[in-house]
């Protein structure tokens, strides 16, 4: 008899064990999983409206104006030296800021 109440009590211990699992899950998904996702995408759409021109920001800190774009690197130049072209990473840029229509 025991045993039977023990076999029994232990079931919705395991359902309530479960609800808890999925419950954080979700919870998980809401504030960690989601917003980067979100983030990704405004990032890639960053990336996409790049163009030869534009003044950007990169990930170190320096600025400079985009010279050369290829599929996945983008050629940046520093300063008012025109020797100072490097190649960088397309992911390397964290903001892009477009040249007035005016100029």
């Amino acid at each position: 008899m025991l045993t039977a109440t023990a076999a029994t009590a232990g079931a919705p211990n395991m359902l309530l064990l479960l609800g808890s699992c999925v419950f954080f899950f979700i919870i998980m998904y809401f504030l960690t999983i989601r917003p980067q996702k979100k983030q990704e995408k405004e990032h890639q759409a960053l990336l996409d409206s790049l163009e030869v021109n534009d003044i950007v920001l990169t990930s170190s800190g320096f600025y400079g104006v985009v010279i050369d774009i290829t599929e996945d690197t983008v050629i940046i130049e520093f300063g008012n030296n025109k020797n100072c072209r490097i190649p960088m990473q397309k992911r390397a840029i964290v903001q892009v800021e477009k040249p007035d229509a005016e100029e």
